[in-house]
């Protein structure tokens, strides 16, 4: 899918536009073959500078091409995704490419938020202004990591809550799969720190007072949320060994108090054995003998309780 957007130098209204001319925004959500080959074709640049964003392995970085004097930006964006019954989090590159100081081209393998929210908020816009809708792009991108961090963290607070009350493989798997989506936001957000930084030093894209600035925000933004992501591994790292080490606790527990009542059981079924042998036994002639011995029984077993009890093997 591919839309088209150019603002108006003398009113700075930004629209949908179907023609390719200097200015323009060009969207590209899953290409086609078709698309793809249209878009370079028109813009005239290398049809690579637009497969490396669909690869979902590809890493953050800045690709320069000085023959074409084209800048390829490739960040990584979260994604929170609906997977049967339950959100996952994970995150996909995106790429943004200056071609020369005529088009501003963003590239992805599927819909993200980042884009969109800048689609519905055209009025904010202006394409023409490359820098600047690249710096917005890096700021809204570490907004949204920052307000997933923050669903992540209720979510873990929930699932907590859950495993207080009943432990349960469900929730377990849950915390499992949030801690793994943080060790990929930790991974992404630093290297888009390293993207930001190197567009701040190398001085890759012509930026103005109000761009540094700009710019600078995303940096902070970005490393708060390194520093949020990195916490909220530790303490969900934390609570998955705490939850290993109850789930083994329990299981020793259960064995001990199953070893304990088998020990307890065997008692009378020993006793049994002893006097129901095809040979000769004490009170074998005792018309008593089958109560006595059930009696003796019940006592050996009721002293080899107090015992294990005393022992703490019951509890």
């Amino acid at each position: 899918m591919i839309k088209m957007y150019n603002t108006d130098i003398e009113s700075n209204i930004t629209k949908c536009t179907t023609e390719y001319k200097k200015g323009n925004w060009i969207n590209m959500v899953s290409p086609t073959e078709e698309e793809i080959a249209e878009v370079c074709k028109n813009v005239n640049i290398e049809e690579n500078f637009i497969r490396y964003a669909l690869d979902n392995e590809e890493k953050a970085r800045i690709d320069i091409e000085d023959e074409d004097n084209t800048v390829l930006f490739i960040i990584d964006v979260p994604v929170r995704e609906r997977e049967r019954d339950s959100i996952i989090y994970s995150t996909m590159p995106i790429g943004i490419i200056f071609v020369r100081d005529d088009y501003f081209i963003t590239v992805s393998l599927n819909k993200n938020q980042i884009i969109e929210n800048l689609e519905n908020k055209l009025k904010n816009i202006i394409t023409y202004k490359k820098s600047r809708l690249l710096l917005q792009i890096f700021y809204s991108n570490a907004e949204m990591y920052l307000n997933l961090l923050k669903k992540i963290n209720k979510e873990t607070e929930i699932a907590e809550y859950i495993l207080k009350n009943s432990m349960k493989n469900k929730e377990l798997l849950k915390l499992l799969s949030l801690e793994k989506s943080l060790v990929y936001f930790t991974t992404s957000l630093k290297s888009n720190e390293v993207v930001m930084e190197k567009t701040m030093r190398g001085k890759i894209v012509k930026l103005y007072e109000e761009d540094e600035d700009l710019l600078e925000d995303s940096i902070i933004e970005n490393k708060q949320a390194i520093e949020m992501s990195k916490i909220y591994s530790d303490i969900l790292t934390g609570t998955m060994d705490a939850y290993a080490s109850i789930v083994s606790n329990n299981l020793n527990g259960v064995m001990k108090f199953l070893t304990s009542i088998t020990i307890i059981l065997a008692i009378p079924t020993m006793l049994a054995s002893y006097w129901g042998m095809n040979v000769k036994v004490p009170l074998e002639n005792n018309p008593y003998a089958f109560y006595i011995i059930l009696l003796v029984s019940v006592i050996i077993a009721i002293i080899v309780t107090l015992w294990l009890n005393k022992k703490n093997m019951l509890k």
